[in-house]
């Protein structure tokens, strides 16, 4: 997070604040708490913290959301309405989407009936590049699939981490979000094609697209070659918006 944002924003004389949420870091490898899915219980009390600081202007808070916290930011925004700017680095509305359509279908509100067709039918054809992908991708949503994974074991509960990707889609709160967002997307994007652009679409707010592409080094997730020009970007748009 200093290259995505904490450095860009000290090299402006703003303040910066960087957490581990549920699903993130230590409370993620540590304290072994998954992710939720209403970040807004996470990030309303940070919003008090910074609230109760001298040093911290209430109503010019910003917050980002680089990777899956590109649907965390706007979810957190779309209730707490105490944020002054919103950033989505890329806009996400559904994490879900960004699993193989052939596993997403495996699951159905059957919870027996899929983990028997994931277990009898799926794994033992994983190869072993397939089966440590998929417990990298499923520990964080769920406390056993994390343990499993620490274990060399391939999740054995494959509908209940399910539940908390699919809970996670903010398709529908997304228009509740009254601070101005900016909405990023980058050429070749991996996970979630497409769905920035529909974000952008729901917004109801003030609202600006921007799409970072080859032509400039900035393509693929997060731009991982053009980290400088990823944060000139986003923190060029939050000081126009926030009028610093």
């Amino acid at each position: 997070m200093w290259t995505y944002g904490v450095s860009a924003a000290l090299d402006r004389g703003w303040n910066a604040l960087v957490y581990d949420g549920p699903g993130q870091g230590q409370l993620l490898f540590v304290e072994e708490i998954p992710f939720i899915t209403r970040w807004e219980t996470v990030v309303g009390p940070i919003v008090d913290w910074l609230l109760r600081r001298e040093d911290v202007a209430g109503e010019r808070i910003a917050i980002t959301g680089l990777s899956m916290g590109g649907n965390l930011a706007p979810r957190a925004a779309a209730f707490e309405h105490r944020l002054a700017a919103v950033a989505a680095m890329p806009g996400c509305l559904s994490p879900w989407l960004g699993f193989d359509k052939e596993l997403r279908d495996i699951v159905t509100p059957d919870k027996a009936e899929t983990n028997r067709i994931w277990n009898e039918e799926v794994v033992p054809e994983l190869t072993p590049q397939l089966a440590f992908t998929v417990k990298k991708r499923f520990e964080i949503f769920d406390r056993q699939a994390l343990r499993q994974a620490r274990e060399g074991k391939v999740l054995t509960d494959i509908w209940t981490p399910a539940q908390v990707a699919m809970g996670l889609d903010i398709t529908k709160v997304v228009g509740s979000i009254k601070a101005p967002t900016l909405v990023l997307d980058y050429d070749f994007e991996q996970f979630y094609p497409g769905q920035p652009r529909q974000m952008y679409d729901l917004l109801r707010t003030r609202r600006e697209y921007v799409k970072l592409t080859k032509a400039t080094g900035a393509q693929l997730r997060c731009s991982p070659m053009a980290p400088q020009q990823h944060c000139d970007v986003v923190f060029d748009w939050l000081a126009d918006v926030l009028q610093r």
